[in-house]
């Protein structure tokens, strides 16, 4: 790992490296203008990890966390959705989460981190990867997935530690709401803690700037509940 920058009263960012699943990881990690704070893992949508996913950790950062997004897909982003569509498909849900529960690792060593659990936020299949990696990981303590795709069957969440609140779009036509009911029934049944899924009159991926479906009151609305639930959950 490089050197890290010493705060200046504005987050401070850089790229790590770590192991991780047998191998050597990337990430990018964003730390608080205090230098340190409790510990969130921000995991990519299915284009990887992109400027979008990288601010998201520097807005967490600047709110008082230590955030690391781990590069699932080894330093290659997507540009068009087929090809984003390969690479997801390309990275099994197993493998992704031993890379996830590594970075897990990484993050709670860390000496600025002061949480002895993690958040996770999520988006599109990073969402989904937040509720793989919680149901498997009892280190996650809060998971935050943002119109969560589930690739496959749903992971078995009889030994679920964390809480849950979830953002989906109304307007999702890939995530129905017949869907994300059927998620949370399944939830509540086998781990016995009611998840908090909240919609939005927005399309999927309504919280990244980036892309012409943002829609930036249902994102506003969605970070001003995400943030307190974070740090209710990590201290």
């Amino acid at each position: 790992m490089t050197e890290r920058p010493k705060s200046t009263g504005a987050p401070a960012h850089q790229n790590v490296t770590f192991p991780s699943g047998g191998t050597t990881a990337h990430g990018y990690l964003a730390l608080p203008p205090s230098g340190r704070g409790p510990g969130v893992i921000v995991i990519q949508e299915w284009w990887g990890l992109t400027d979008h996913i990288a601010d998201v950790a520097d807005r967490l950062a600047r709110e008082g966390f230590v955030a690391l997004a781990p590069d699932l897909y080894g330093g290659n982003v997507a540009h068009e959705s087929q090809e984003a569509l390969r690479m997801m498909q390309d990275l099994p849900v197993a493998r992704g989460v031993e890379l996830l529960s590594g970075a897990v690792d990484h993050l709670l060593s860390l000496p600025e981190v002061t949480s002895e659990t993690v958040g996770a936020v999520g988006f599109c299949m990073g969402g989904g990867f937040v509720l793989y990696l919680a149901a498997a990981d009892p280190r996650v303590s809060a998971a935050v997935p943002f119109y969560g795709v589930i690739q496959g069957e749903a992971p078995d969440f009889s030994g679920l530690k964390a809480r849950i609140l979830g953002h989906f779009g109304e307007l999702d036509q890939a995530i129905p709401k017949e869907a994300v009911d059927q998620l949370a029934e399944t939830i509540e049944r086998q781990s016995g803690i009611t998840p908090d899924f909240r919609r939005y009159p927005a399309d999927h991926a309504f919280f990244n700037d980036g892309r012409p479906v943002y829609h930036a009151e249902s994102a506003a609305r969605a970070w001003e509940s995400t943030v307190p639930f974070l740090r209710e959950r990590l201290g």
